[in-house]
Order: C-alpha cells, then structure tokens, then sequence
C-alpha cells in the first residue's frame, strides 16, 4: 500500500488528467490544450508530483523486473543499442530497398548513424535518459522539473532549418535531426486522437531517414485486451510513413518501436495490404470510449481518474 504522501501525489496527477478529459469535451481538444499549457499553477505542480513518484515511489521498486520506473528506460535503450549499435537498421533497410523496386520508387540516403546519437525525448520531465552514454539527449517538456529539460510543446513547436533555444525554452526544432525521438506515457496524457496523430506527424518531421519513434503507453490487462486499439495504431503510423519494427507487451504496458521508412509508400504499402473493415486511421485509447453526459460527470471523471492510472505502479491507494 502507499503511504499518504504517494496517495496524495497520485491523486493530483489523476484529476489534472480527468481535468483535462473534461475541458476537451466542452470547448474542444484543441482549445482545451491550449488552456491547459497556459495553466503555469498547474503545470509547475504537475512537474513537481511526477518527478518525486518517479524518483522515489517508482525507483524503489526498481528491484522488481515488472517495475514501470526502469522497464521503459531500460526496454528503450535495449532497442536503440539493437537497431543502431548492432546494425540492425540495415536489415529494415534492405526491405525499403526491396520494396521500393516493387513500387518504382526511387530512393535517396545517406547512412549518419553515429554515436552519440540524438535523442528527443518528448515529455520527459526530469530526463531520466541523460545517464546514457550512447545518448546526446534533448529533454523537453510542457513545464521542465529541474534544468535538464527545456520547456517546450511539441504539437505547437515550430519545425525548421535549425534548432533555436532560448532561455530554456525550445522556440523551433531542426527537421531530420533526431535518430530516436520518444514518447514515453504521452500520447494517452494528449486528450484526442487528432492531436496524438499531430504529435507522431511533428515526430516524423523531426526524425531522420530510419530513425525511430519509441512509444510507451499503460495498461495492465492481457495481451489481447487492446489489441484492435494497438492495431489502429501500427495502421495509422504506418500512413504517416512508419514501420513497426518491435512490439511487447509488458506487465503494464505497451512497448513500440516504429522505423521512419525511407520513402512513405514504403509503409503505406503495409497500411494498405493489411487494412481491415474495422481498422481506424485513428490513435485512440479506452478512455476515449467511455460515455460521458453533462449530468453525470462527476461519476464519469472518477471512472476514468481510476481506469487512467490502474495500470501505474501508484495506483494501489
């Protein structure tokens, strides 16, 4: 069980994501977004409560091969050392090669892949990802937790020739710049679909030819529990111009890593051949789901405050 100071962490980062849920359904997902990174009160505090779960509540789990605070950093680095350090990425590139003669496709690349290699590392809070040697990391977040990470948003960044910083804040992100671009429980903190898909389109602009976009997200049921949802996901990724090149299950949560193709119909051929009657071009998550009425809100936002953060190693208060 966890002390109070956990419960009270906990239930302050629950209700800003209720919160959040809630303002998107009344003045709409954009302008709810927009509002929310304006709320400095709330984002500071935010900041704060998740840094400390992270640092003390979920590191002292870290002994357990199941914990949530080291599984997705190390499962993160794991596939970076496989697809880079080990030259993996010429396998996935001898297939876009393959591919891209079915297509007619002609294809022009350079290989750049070099230590350190540039990471972005997208909602990072406290840039838990600097102790890797093999990273030079660019830790960005709506409101930082110390001074390893810059303020920044990425649905509303502007991406351009080169990457300008000022005052700790990311003004613009050079494009193709990035070989590893992470979205670590982010995408379901984002309060619709449209603007998940905006974050993974601004993450494929950012990313170089074959880097990769690794993406966490929680849940703790059974493999096949979400997996119609996991399957919208690879398709509409794949529409952006990714390829799947890992996926695992892990006890709470979803490991991905996707590959930025060298040329879109490479993937987007995949996204054709496999489309199915039910396949959405859509990113949504069970939350997105669940009914709400003006009238029974209060009982719909405890719902989804539980069902958000079951799958988080502070849910047991």
């Amino acid at each position: 069980m966890a002390c109070e100071k956990h419960k009270e962490l906990a239930q302050y980062i629950k209700e800003v994501h209720a919160n959040l849920r809630k303002s998107a359904v009344k003045v709409g997902p954009n302008n709810a977004w927009m509002l929310h990174t304006k709320n400095k009160e709330v984002l500071l505090t935010y900041a704060k409560y998740m840094q400390e779960l992270a640092t003390t509540y979920w590191e002292e789990n870290s002994a357990n091969e199941a914990s949530l605070a080291s599984s997705r950093i190390e499962w993160s680095v794991k596939l970076c050392t496989y697809y880079f350090v080990n030259k993996e990425y010429i396998k996935y590139r001898e297939r876009d090669i393959a591919i891209s003669k079915k297509l007619d496709l002609t294809l022009n690349f350079v290989d750049l892949f070099q230590d350190p290699l540039v990471l972005l590392d997208v909602g990072s809070c406290y840039n838990p990802l600097r102790a890797y040697k093999l990273f030079h990391v660019l830790a960005v977040d709506l409101c930082p937790a110390n001074d390893y990470v810059q303020k920044c948003d990425i649905l509303q960044v502007n991406i351009g020739n080169e990457t300008i910083v000022h005052d700790n804040t990311v003004m613009q992100l050079k494009k193709e710049s990035f070989h590893i671009i992470t979205f670590c429980f982010l995408l379901e903190y984002i309060p619709s679909s449209e603007l998940r898909i905006k974050a993974c389109e601004n993450a494929y602009k950012l990313l170089k030819p074959e880097g990769i976009l690794i993406i966490n997200t929680p849940d703790s049921k059974h493999v096949g529990a979400n997996s119609k949802l996991m399957k919208c996901w690879q398709y509409t990724l794949a529409c952006l111009g990714f390829t799947r090149i890992k996926y695992e299950k892990l006890t709470h949560m979803h490991c991905m890593g996707f590959r930025k193709a060298l040329h879109k119909d490479v993937a987007f051929r995949w996204a054709t051949i496999h489309r199915k009657a039910d396949t959405e071009f859509a990113m949504k998550i069970p939350q997105d789901y669940i009914k709400r009425e003006q009238k029974s809100w209060q009982s719909a936002d405890l719902k989804l405050c539980s069902e958000d953060f079951k799958d988080l190693p502070f849910y047991d208060l």
